[in-house]
């Protein structure tokens, strides 16, 4: 499969991570860059620990953010 860019910072190819989106030019996933700011880590942090810039994580996060646009949530009824 040809690879997908999306806003020339994230990529989608199937040969790289199963499919996930990943920094482009690496194998590193979103969800890590993700999940490191949501962990507590600084943008400082992530840059250091993963070798990526601000711009990239920044364009994670627009990437997180456009992909919560489509997701459909469904209420849970609370179990007592």
């Amino acid at each position: 499969m040809k690879p997908n860019t999306l806003n020339h910072a994230i990529t989608i190819n199937t040969e790289i991570q199963h499919g996930k989106p990943v920094i482009q030019g690496t194998r590193i996933p979103v969800a890590i860059i993700i999940g490191s700011l949501a962990g507590g880590m600084t943008y400082e942090e992530v840059i250091q620990e993963y070798a990526v810039t601000q711009q990239q994580i920044l364009a994670s996060l627009t990437y997180f953010a456009e992909l919560l646009n489509y997701e459909t949530i469904y209420p849970m009824e609370q179990a007592f």
